[in-house]
Protein backbone atom coordinates (compact mmCIF):
# COMPACT_ATOMS: atom_id res chain seq x y z
CA UNK A 1 0.00 0.00 0.00
CA UNK A 2 1.66 3.63 -1.03
CA UNK A 3 2.10 6.44 1.54
CA UNK A 4 -0.40 9.11 1.48
CA UNK A 5 0.33 12.48 1.03
CA UNK A 6 1.48 13.29 4.55
CA UNK A 7 3.55 10.39 5.34
CA UNK A 8 5.80 10.95 2.29
CA UNK A 9 5.99 14.28 3.32
CA UNK A 10 7.51 13.43 6.90
CA UNK A 11 9.39 9.86 5.17
CA UNK A 12 11.18 13.06 3.17
CA UNK A 13 11.57 15.17 6.54
CA UNK A 14 13.69 12.77 8.00
CA UNK A 15 15.58 11.74 5.51
CA UNK A 16 16.82 14.96 4.77
CA UNK A 17 17.14 15.60 8.80
CA UNK A 18 19.75 12.02 9.01
CA UNK A 19 21.44 13.45 5.98
CA UNK A 20 21.81 16.90 7.51
CA UNK A 21 22.97 15.77 11.08
CA UNK A 22 26.16 13.01 9.15
CA UNK A 23 26.90 16.12 7.21
CA UNK A 24 27.60 18.33 10.12
CA UNK A 25 28.62 15.07 12.49
CA UNK A 26 31.18 14.45 9.42
CA UNK A 27 35.01 14.43 10.57
CA UNK A 28 36.80 17.44 9.17
CA UNK A 29 40.00 16.20 7.93
CA UNK A 30 42.04 18.55 8.70
CA UNK A 31 41.81 18.75 12.18
CA UNK A 32 43.59 15.28 13.00
CA UNK A 33 46.45 16.65 11.09
CA UNK A 34 46.30 19.67 13.24
CA UNK A 35 46.03 18.03 16.21
CA UNK A 36 49.01 15.91 15.23
CA UNK A 37 51.25 19.29 14.92
CA UNK A 38 50.56 19.77 18.86
CA UNK A 39 50.93 16.06 19.57
CA UNK A 40 54.25 16.02 18.07
CA UNK A 41 55.69 19.11 19.93
CA UNK A 42 55.96 21.12 16.24
CA UNK A 43 54.04 23.90 17.76
CA UNK A 44 52.42 24.85 20.63
CA UNK A 45 48.71 25.65 19.06
CA UNK A 46 47.59 25.96 15.25
CA UNK A 47 44.77 27.63 13.62
CA UNK A 48 43.90 26.48 10.09
CA UNK A 49 41.44 27.51 7.32
CA UNK A 50 40.42 26.27 4.30
CA UNK A 51 38.22 28.57 1.71
CA UNK A 52 37.17 28.17 -2.01
CA UNK A 53 35.85 31.33 -3.85
CA UNK A 54 32.85 31.78 -2.15
CA UNK A 55 32.74 29.22 1.44
CA UNK A 56 34.88 28.40 4.14
CA UNK A 57 35.19 24.46 3.72
CA UNK A 58 37.30 23.98 7.37
CA UNK A 59 38.02 25.65 10.06
CA UNK A 60 39.58 24.38 12.92
CA UNK A 61 42.37 25.07 16.05
CA UNK A 62 44.49 22.84 18.25
CA UNK A 63 46.89 22.93 21.15
CA UNK A 64 47.58 26.19 23.42
CA UNK A 65 47.24 29.81 22.92
CA UNK A 66 49.83 29.73 25.46
CA UNK A 67 51.95 27.08 27.50
CA UNK A 68 52.22 29.51 30.25
CA UNK A 69 48.79 29.59 31.07
CA UNK A 70 47.11 26.98 29.09
CA UNK A 71 44.59 28.77 27.34
CA UNK A 72 43.50 26.54 24.49
CA UNK A 73 43.87 27.92 20.92
CA UNK A 74 40.83 29.50 19.57
CA UNK A 75 39.81 30.43 15.98
CA UNK A 76 40.29 33.87 16.62
CA UNK A 77 43.04 34.41 18.52
CA UNK A 78 45.52 36.93 17.19
CA UNK A 79 48.89 35.98 15.38
CA UNK A 80 51.76 38.52 14.77
CA UNK A 81 52.02 37.81 10.64
CA UNK A 82 55.20 39.38 9.96
CA UNK A 83 56.35 39.20 6.39
CA UNK A 84 52.81 38.28 5.18
CA UNK A 85 52.19 41.91 5.26
CA UNK A 86 54.07 42.62 2.62
CA UNK A 87 51.44 41.42 0.48
CA UNK A 88 49.16 43.66 1.61
CA UNK A 89 51.84 46.45 1.23
CA UNK A 90 52.21 44.78 -2.93
CA UNK A 91 48.19 44.30 -3.01
CA UNK A 92 47.90 48.25 -1.81
CA UNK A 93 50.50 49.51 -4.38
CA UNK A 94 49.07 47.28 -7.10
CA UNK A 95 45.73 49.47 -6.67
CA UNK A 96 47.70 52.64 -7.59
CA UNK A 97 48.93 51.22 -10.55
CA UNK A 98 45.32 50.25 -11.38
CA UNK A 99 44.71 53.89 -10.90
CA UNK A 100 47.17 54.70 -13.24
CA UNK A 101 49.10 56.66 -10.75
CA UNK A 102 52.35 54.34 -10.69
CA UNK A 103 53.80 51.88 -12.85
CA UNK A 104 55.74 48.95 -11.17
CA UNK A 105 58.55 49.49 -14.06
CA UNK A 106 59.21 53.22 -12.82
CA UNK A 107 62.17 54.00 -11.12
CA UNK A 108 61.75 54.51 -7.18
CA UNK A 109 63.40 58.00 -7.99
CA UNK A 110 60.68 59.29 -9.93
CA UNK A 111 58.31 58.96 -6.31
CA UNK A 112 61.19 59.06 -3.97
CA UNK A 113 64.02 61.80 -5.47
CA UNK A 114 66.40 60.85 -2.51
CA UNK A 115 66.90 57.75 -4.64
CA UNK A 116 68.96 59.34 -6.92
CA UNK A 117 72.30 58.81 -7.28
CA UNK A 118 72.65 55.97 -5.37
CA UNK A 119 76.30 54.28 -5.68
CA UNK A 120 77.16 50.62 -5.21
CA UNK A 121 79.42 49.94 -2.59
CA UNK A 122 82.67 48.81 -3.68
CA UNK A 123 84.68 45.39 -2.41
CA UNK A 124 86.74 47.10 0.17
CA UNK A 125 83.49 49.46 0.78
CA UNK A 126 85.62 52.73 -0.04
CA UNK A 127 85.60 51.91 -4.43
CA UNK A 128 81.96 52.86 -4.85
CA UNK A 129 80.67 53.38 -8.18
CA UNK A 130 77.39 54.10 -9.86
CA UNK A 131 74.87 51.38 -10.61
CA UNK A 132 74.24 50.53 -14.19
CA UNK A 133 70.77 51.34 -14.10
CA UNK A 134 68.35 52.94 -11.23
CA UNK A 135 66.02 50.22 -8.91
CA UNK A 136 62.73 50.49 -9.87
CA UNK A 137 59.57 49.29 -8.36
CA UNK A 138 59.66 45.86 -9.91
CA UNK A 139 63.14 45.18 -7.75
CA UNK A 140 61.91 46.88 -4.13
CA UNK A 141 58.64 44.19 -4.50
CA UNK A 142 60.46 41.36 -5.98
CA UNK A 143 63.74 41.35 -3.15
CA UNK A 144 65.85 42.20 -5.94
CA UNK A 145 67.13 45.91 -5.69
CA UNK A 146 70.29 45.62 -3.80
CA UNK A 147 68.78 47.73 -1.24
CA UNK A 148 70.67 47.76 2.12
CA UNK A 149 69.57 45.19 4.63
CA UNK A 150 67.67 46.25 7.59
CA UNK A 151 70.35 43.85 9.60
CA UNK A 152 72.65 46.58 8.63
CA UNK A 153 73.68 47.64 12.40
CA UNK A 154 74.91 51.14 10.89
CA UNK A 155 71.52 51.62 9.56
CA UNK A 156 69.79 54.28 11.43
CA UNK A 157 65.87 54.03 12.45
CA UNK A 158 63.50 56.11 13.73
CA UNK A 159 60.12 54.58 13.76
CA UNK A 160 59.01 56.91 10.96
CA UNK A 161 58.46 55.61 7.57
CA UNK A 162 59.51 58.76 5.55
CA UNK A 163 62.41 59.39 7.99
CA UNK A 164 63.48 55.58 7.79
CA UNK A 165 63.01 55.49 3.81
CA UNK A 166 65.39 58.38 3.72
CA UNK A 167 67.73 56.63 5.51
CA UNK A 168 67.72 53.70 3.18
CA UNK A 169 68.19 56.45 0.28
CA UNK A 170 71.54 57.27 1.91
CA UNK A 171 73.04 53.69 2.37
CA UNK A 172 74.92 52.23 -0.79
CA UNK A 173 73.51 49.67 -2.77
CA UNK A 174 74.97 45.88 -1.83
CA UNK A 175 74.70 44.83 -6.28
CA UNK A 176 73.69 46.02 -9.01
CA UNK A 177 69.67 46.19 -9.05
CA UNK A 178 68.24 42.98 -10.58
CA UNK A 179 70.86 40.75 -10.37
CA UNK A 180 70.36 39.27 -6.93
CA UNK A 181 67.71 37.99 -4.91
CA UNK A 182 68.40 38.99 -1.42
CA UNK A 183 65.32 39.26 0.77
CA UNK A 184 64.58 42.75 2.01
CA UNK A 185 62.50 44.42 3.96
CA UNK A 186 63.88 47.81 3.27
CA UNK A 187 62.40 47.10 -0.36
CA UNK A 188 59.51 46.71 0.72
CA UNK A 189 59.12 49.63 3.41
CA UNK A 190 60.29 51.82 0.41
CA UNK A 191 56.95 50.47 -1.26
CA UNK A 192 55.13 51.89 1.87
CA UNK A 193 56.77 54.59 1.19
CA UNK A 194 55.66 55.24 -2.20
CA UNK A 195 52.42 54.46 -1.12
CA UNK A 196 52.11 57.43 0.91
CA UNK A 197 53.94 59.98 -1.66
CA UNK A 198 51.80 59.15 -4.59
CA UNK A 199 48.23 58.87 -2.46
CA UNK A 200 48.73 61.39 -0.02
CA UNK A 201 47.39 59.02 2.40
CA UNK A 202 49.41 57.65 5.36
CA UNK A 203 50.49 53.89 4.90
CA UNK A 204 48.23 52.17 7.48
CA UNK A 205 45.30 54.57 6.49
CA UNK A 206 45.42 53.75 3.04
CA UNK A 207 45.57 49.84 3.85
CA UNK A 208 43.18 50.09 6.55
CA UNK A 209 40.17 52.04 4.12
CA UNK A 210 41.25 50.86 0.79
CA UNK A 211 41.67 47.07 2.00
CA UNK A 212 40.83 45.95 5.62
CA UNK A 213 37.96 47.94 5.79
CA UNK A 214 36.57 46.76 2.31
CA UNK A 215 36.85 43.17 3.11
CA UNK A 216 36.01 43.17 6.81
CA UNK A 217 39.19 42.50 8.17
CA UNK A 218 38.28 43.69 11.81
CA UNK A 219 41.13 42.14 13.63
CA UNK A 220 43.92 43.03 11.29
CA UNK A 221 45.60 45.94 12.48
CA UNK A 222 49.39 46.88 13.40
CA UNK A 223 48.31 47.88 17.19
CA UNK A 224 45.77 45.25 18.63
CA UNK A 225 43.66 46.91 21.32
CA UNK A 226 43.38 45.24 24.56
CA UNK A 227 40.43 42.96 23.81
CA UNK A 228 42.54 41.64 20.68
CA UNK A 229 45.86 41.41 23.10
CA UNK A 230 43.67 39.03 25.18
CA UNK A 231 43.74 36.54 22.08
CA UNK A 232 47.09 36.93 21.81
CA UNK A 233 48.56 33.55 20.42
CA UNK A 234 51.89 33.78 22.24
CA UNK A 235 55.41 32.34 20.40
CA UNK A 236 56.82 29.31 21.85
CA UNK A 237 60.59 27.99 21.45
CA UNK A 238 62.30 24.39 21.45
CA UNK A 239 63.42 24.05 25.16
CA UNK A 240 66.68 22.38 26.36
CA UNK A 241 64.85 18.95 26.83
CA UNK A 242 63.23 19.22 23.36
CA UNK A 243 60.12 20.31 24.60
CA UNK A 244 58.28 23.23 23.58
CA UNK A 245 58.56 26.36 26.35
CA UNK A 246 56.84 29.62 25.92
CA UNK A 247 59.34 32.61 24.94
CA UNK A 248 59.03 35.53 27.66
CA UNK A 249 60.16 39.25 25.90
CA UNK A 250 59.56 41.35 28.67
CA UNK A 251 62.03 40.17 31.24
CA UNK A 252 63.54 43.09 32.80
CA UNK A 253 60.91 45.06 31.53
CA UNK A 254 60.00 47.82 34.05
CA UNK A 255 57.11 50.48 34.59
CA UNK A 256 59.40 52.95 34.47
CA UNK A 257 61.21 51.74 30.84
CA UNK A 258 57.28 51.56 29.43
CA UNK A 259 56.38 55.10 30.24
CA UNK A 260 59.70 56.38 29.19
CA UNK A 261 59.14 54.62 25.86
CA UNK A 262 55.76 54.91 25.80
CA UNK A 263 54.76 58.63 26.43
CA UNK A 264 51.96 57.57 27.89
CA UNK A 265 50.40 55.47 25.30
CA UNK A 266 48.89 52.75 26.52
CA UNK A 267 50.28 49.60 25.41
CA UNK A 268 48.97 46.25 26.29
CA UNK A 269 50.61 43.91 28.78
CA UNK A 270 50.20 41.09 26.26
CA UNK A 271 51.84 42.34 23.59
CA UNK A 272 55.55 43.52 25.51
CA UNK A 273 55.13 39.84 26.83
CA UNK A 274 55.47 38.72 23.22
CA UNK A 275 57.00 40.88 21.11
CA UNK A 276 59.33 42.69 24.13
CA UNK A 277 59.82 46.44 24.47
CA UNK A 278 60.10 47.54 21.02
CA UNK A 279 56.25 47.39 20.81
CA UNK A 280 56.32 49.55 22.95
CA UNK A 281 57.93 52.28 20.48
CA UNK A 282 55.59 51.47 17.75
CA UNK A 283 52.59 52.29 19.94
CA UNK A 284 54.01 55.52 21.06
CA UNK A 285 54.87 56.68 17.47
CA UNK A 286 51.85 54.98 15.82
CA UNK A 287 54.24 53.27 13.40
CA UNK A 288 52.93 51.01 10.53
CA UNK A 289 56.17 48.68 9.28
CA UNK A 290 55.28 48.14 5.68
CA UNK A 291 57.13 44.83 5.42
CA UNK A 292 56.13 43.06 8.76
CA UNK A 293 53.67 45.06 11.57
CA UNK A 294 50.07 43.46 10.78
CA UNK A 295 48.47 41.12 13.28
CA UNK A 296 45.69 39.11 11.85
CA UNK A 297 43.48 35.98 12.24
CA UNK A 298 42.92 33.30 10.15
CA UNK A 299 39.04 33.96 9.10
CA UNK A 300 40.41 37.43 8.43
CA UNK A 301 43.39 36.18 6.13
CA UNK A 302 39.83 33.68 4.75
CA UNK A 303 38.52 36.92 3.32
CA UNK A 304 42.07 38.44 1.56
CA UNK A 305 42.66 34.90 0.41
CA UNK A 306 39.11 34.80 -1.27
CA UNK A 307 39.12 38.37 -2.70
CA UNK A 308 42.46 37.07 -4.38
CA UNK A 309 40.96 33.81 -5.56
CA UNK A 310 38.45 35.45 -7.11
CA UNK A 311 41.07 37.30 -9.14
CA UNK A 312 40.39 40.76 -7.29
CA UNK A 313 36.76 40.83 -6.11
CA UNK A 314 34.94 40.46 -2.73
CA UNK A 315 31.53 40.17 -2.51
CA UNK A 316 30.58 41.70 -5.86
CA UNK A 317 33.41 44.46 -4.69
CA UNK A 318 36.16 44.99 -6.91
CA UNK A 319 39.39 45.71 -4.96
CA UNK A 320 42.03 45.05 -7.72
CA UNK A 321 41.80 44.07 -11.33
CA UNK A 322 42.28 41.38 -12.91
CA UNK A 323 45.08 42.28 -14.37
CA UNK A 324 46.58 43.17 -10.98
CA UNK A 325 46.16 40.07 -9.55
CA UNK A 326 47.58 38.23 -13.02
CA UNK A 327 50.86 40.23 -12.31
CA UNK A 328 51.34 40.10 -8.50
CA UNK A 329 50.95 36.41 -9.02
CA UNK A 330 53.11 35.92 -12.35
CA UNK A 331 57.00 35.24 -11.91
CA UNK A 332 59.32 38.22 -12.04
CA UNK A 333 62.46 37.01 -10.79
CA UNK A 334 63.22 35.53 -14.42
CA UNK A 335 66.43 33.95 -14.39
CA UNK A 336 67.90 35.47 -10.99
CA UNK A 337 67.50 32.14 -9.08
CA UNK A 338 65.27 31.95 -5.61
CA UNK A 339 65.05 28.55 -4.59
CA UNK A 340 63.99 25.12 -6.09
CA UNK A 341 60.64 25.27 -5.02
CA UNK A 342 59.87 28.82 -5.20
CA UNK A 343 59.97 32.46 -7.24
CA UNK A 344 59.42 36.00 -6.83
CA UNK A 345 55.89 37.48 -8.02
CA UNK A 346 55.22 41.05 -7.21
CA UNK A 347 55.39 40.86 -2.99
CA UNK A 348 54.37 37.21 -3.19
CA UNK A 349 56.16 34.02 -3.51
CA UNK A 350 54.99 31.89 -6.46
CA UNK A 351 55.80 27.82 -6.45
CA UNK A 352 57.14 26.66 -9.11
CA UNK A 353 56.99 22.86 -7.33
CA UNK A 354 54.53 21.25 -5.31
CA UNK A 355 56.69 20.09 -2.84
CA UNK A 356 54.51 20.82 0.12
CA UNK A 357 51.34 20.05 -1.93
CA UNK A 358 50.32 23.32 -3.69
CA UNK A 359 50.05 23.34 -7.37
CA UNK A 360 52.52 24.80 -9.48
CA UNK A 361 51.68 28.25 -9.98
CA UNK A 362 50.35 28.79 -6.17
CA UNK A 363 51.47 32.09 -4.56
CA UNK A 364 51.72 32.70 -0.76
CA UNK A 365 53.89 34.12 1.72
CA UNK A 366 55.28 33.15 5.02
CA UNK A 367 55.79 34.78 8.93
CA UNK A 368 58.73 35.11 10.93
CA UNK A 369 56.91 32.95 13.42
CA UNK A 370 55.79 30.31 10.89
CA UNK A 371 52.45 31.58 9.49
CA UNK A 372 51.58 30.97 6.42
CA UNK A 373 48.62 31.68 3.74
CA UNK A 374 48.89 30.60 -0.51
CA UNK A 375 46.26 30.73 -2.66
CA UNK A 376 45.91 28.04 -5.48
CA UNK A 377 44.01 28.87 -8.24
CA UNK A 378 44.81 25.60 -10.04
CA UNK A 379 42.49 23.66 -7.10
CA UNK A 380 40.03 26.64 -6.46
CA UNK A 381 40.97 27.34 -2.84
CA UNK A 382 42.91 28.93 -0.10
CA UNK A 383 45.26 27.82 2.92
CA UNK A 384 45.63 29.69 5.75
CA UNK A 385 47.55 28.17 8.79
CA UNK A 386 48.73 30.13 11.72
CA UNK A 387 51.33 29.17 14.28
CA UNK A 388 53.83 31.49 16.81
CA UNK A 389 57.15 28.69 16.52
CA UNK A 390 60.18 31.16 16.50
CA UNK A 391 62.68 28.82 15.52
CA UNK A 392 61.15 25.98 13.53
CA UNK A 393 63.87 24.44 11.41
CA UNK A 394 63.23 23.62 7.48
CA UNK A 395 62.53 20.03 7.92
CA UNK A 396 59.61 21.08 10.66
CA UNK A 397 58.18 23.21 8.29
CA UNK A 398 58.52 20.78 5.63
CA UNK A 399 56.36 18.53 7.85
CA UNK A 400 53.88 21.65 8.69
CA UNK A 401 53.24 23.12 6.06
CA UNK A 402 52.92 19.58 4.22
CA UNK A 403 50.67 18.29 5.59
CA UNK A 404 48.08 20.53 6.38
CA UNK A 405 48.25 21.52 2.56
CA UNK A 406 48.56 18.20 1.14
CA UNK A 407 45.32 17.16 3.48
CA UNK A 408 43.39 20.29 2.20
CA UNK A 409 44.01 20.28 -1.31
CA UNK A 410 43.18 16.06 -1.39
CA UNK A 411 40.00 16.42 1.04
CA UNK A 412 38.82 19.88 -0.64
CA UNK A 413 40.37 20.33 -4.31
CA UNK A 414 37.83 18.44 -5.76
CA UNK A 415 34.39 19.73 -4.35
CA UNK A 416 35.94 23.51 -5.10
CA UNK A 417 35.72 22.92 -8.99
Amino acid sequence: MLPNMKTRFLLSFLVVGVASLRAADAPDPIAPVLQSLVDKQLVAGVTALVVDKDHTLAFDAAGYESLKTKDPMRKDSLFWIASMTKTFTASALMMLVDEGKVSVADPVEKYLPEFKGQMIAGDDKTSAHPPRRSITITDILTHTSGLVLASEKTLKKEHNLAADVTHIAEAPLRQEPGTKFEYNNCGIDTAGRIIEVVSGTPYADFVQHRLLDPLGMKDTTFWPTEEQASRLAHTAKRAEDNSLEEIAHDQGVTPALIEKLGHGVKVPTPMIADMGIGVVTDYASHYAMPAGGLYSTASDLGAYCQMLLNRGEYHGRRLLSEAAVKEMSAIHTGNVPVSPQEAWGLGWTVKIGNEEGQSVGSFGHRGARRTAMWIDPKNGLAMVILVERFDMGGEEQKEMYGSFMKSAIQAYAKAAH
